[in-house]
């Protein structure tokens, strides 16, 4: 049990990236992009490609960044420049993504258009350097024996991995809540609450919404790049239904935590995508469902992430016209108590 929660912490911090660049988009801009599901394999893809071709992982990765950019740029020019319903932009990007991202990974073999899936099973990545410093530390054997004398058992492998990812998406936050406030960042949200407005002040809402969409999948393709490294390879259908779980991730943690500021927000949609993958973790414990019910089980939690805060909120506005009727009737029936003392 503590083994498989702990390895959906390390999975769940590493899908809250992705899961920051969905709240980018369909919370602060308001587009429902799906570029996601095929932005998040570009991201793996490339990043496996160039370190399979014997790119340093870091240069890989920042590689992955950009092409995630350029995709959301792509995203967004077809709807600003070339007028296409936001929701089609996604789903036009999405479909050539997957074309795109079968040559990326084709590169690694010779005479090939496209291929598959990148293994990295003896390849470099950032996690096994890290893991080289990190054994020499001693702090692995330190925690597992103290966890094993108060009885934990099947202890993880490292305790690196939660760490260093912990890190890096820490700074993350910290620089997209920074961003938020600057005035691009500004911008950025007052289009997504009104164009027009925005449009009075002389902003150029249609470069706003590409760099907008440019950030979210950057960070998108961050995310698939750590998760094919940490997975060990990269595969065509490891970003399908990659949307819905980073709305599950947002609409959880909303939904716990509150949405009071950017600050609140971004450590809420964070602490979602961690409890998300720990319910999944938990209910794919259960005898009856198998791992091919994942999908199934994602549908179902985002439904009840859906209708449970709706459902909470009419039972707080009940109570609070039940209280308000009892006040209103309380002052009437003390006036009406005073007029008689009056009379009296």
């Amino acid at each position: 049990m503590f083994a498989a929660i702990f390895g959906s912490v390390e999975q769940g911090i590493i899908y809250a990236i992705m899961a920051l660049g969905v709240y980018l988009t369909f919370r602060v801009l308001d587009f429902p992009d799906l570029t996601v599901d095929g932005s998040f394999v570009t991201g793996a893809a490339t990043a496996a490609m160039m370190i399979v071709l014997g790119y340093h992982p870091f240069i890989a990765t920042l590689v992955a960044i950009f092409a995630g950019f350029i995709a959301g740029c792509i995203t967004g020019l077809l709807h600003t420049k070339g007028k296409i319903n936001p929701l089609l932009s996604g789903i036009l990007m999405m479909i050539a993504l997957y074309s795109i991202n079968l040559r990326i990974m084709g590169f690694t073999v010779e005479n090939s258009i496209g291929r598959p899936n990148i293994p990295l099973l003896n390849s470099e990545t950032l996690f096994s350097q890290f893991f080289t410093w990190w054994g020499s530390l001693g702090i692995d054997e330190v925690m597992n024996n103290f966890l094993t004398g108060i009885g934990v058992e099947h202890l993880p492998s490292t305790w690196g991995t939660v760490i260093v990812v912990a890190i890096l998406v820490l700074l993350i936050k910290l620089v997209f809540d920074w961003f938020m406030k600057t005035e691009v960042g500004l911008a950025i949200r007052a289009t997504g609450d009104n164009k027009k407005m925005i449009r009075s002040f002389s902003a150029n809402t249609d470069n706003l919404v590409i760099i907008g969409l440019g950030i979210s999948n950057a960070l998108v393709a961050l995310s698939g790049a750590l998760i094919a490294q940490y997975a060990k390879f990269a595969d065509i259908g490891m970003g399908i239904g990659m949307i819905v779980i980073g709305l599950a991730s947002v609409i959880i943690g909303e939904a716990i935590f509150g949405t009071k500021s950017i600050v609140r927000t971004t450590l809420a949609v964070i602490s979602g995508a961690i409890i998300y993958r720990i319910i999944l973790a938990l209910a794919l414990r259960i005898d009856l469902l198998d791992t091919g019910d994942m999908k199934l089980i994602t549908a179902f939690i985002v439904s009840i992430a859906l209708v449970l805060p709706n459902y909470f909120d009419k039972r707080r506005e009940k109570s609070r016209k039940a209280k308000r009727h009892a006040q209103r009737v309380s002052n009437e029936t003390i006036v009406r108590e005073q007029e008689g003392e009056n009379l009296a």
